[in-house]
């Protein structure tokens, strides 16, 4: 599964537009990380407990809307977008949401593309310089 934050893959096209998917995870502080914090304001410096707690929940809500966009038959997620907001006291949501489609490798002149076969993004092959003309090296 593709997830990506751009509105198009390069070097595909976007067979089926299949809809918004989502995904979402609320959590909760800890007494143990809300100790150190307190410590940590003293201190001052990151506060590496709730740096973790919202990493956590940032994945869990990806891995959801990925998940969703799967059960769609999406192959890739697009514009991808998180947004945070706080539900209760000392408890956060995390929403990922985006694009789901279908996507394919856009064929290259005179490539021949079998009927139903569609690559997987992964699968991807970089378009070749034209013979006789070197590929510039990528930056």
């Amino acid at each position: 599964m593709l997830l990506s934050n751009l509105e198009f893959v390069p070097g595909c096209d976007i067979v089926q537009y299949l809809g918004l998917v989502q995904g979402s995870s609320v959590r909760a502080k800890h007494v143990g990380r809300d100790i150190m914090a307190g410590l940590k304001n003293i201190t001052g410096g990151e506060l590496k407990g709730y740096t973790e707690l919202l990493q956590e929940t940032r994945q869990q809500a990806i891995d959801r809307m990925a998940q969703e966009a799967q059960a769609v038959g999406a192959n890739a997620v697009l514009n991808i977008r998180l947004s945070t907001s706080s539900v209760a006291a000392g408890a956060a949501e995390v929403m990922a949401y985006g694009t789901a489609v279908l996507i394919r490798p856009r064929q290259q002149p005179g490539q021949i593309q079998q009927p139903g076969q569609i690559q997987q993004p992964g699968q991807i092959q970089q378009p070749q310089a034209a013979p006789g003309r070197p590929r510039p090296p990528r930056p």
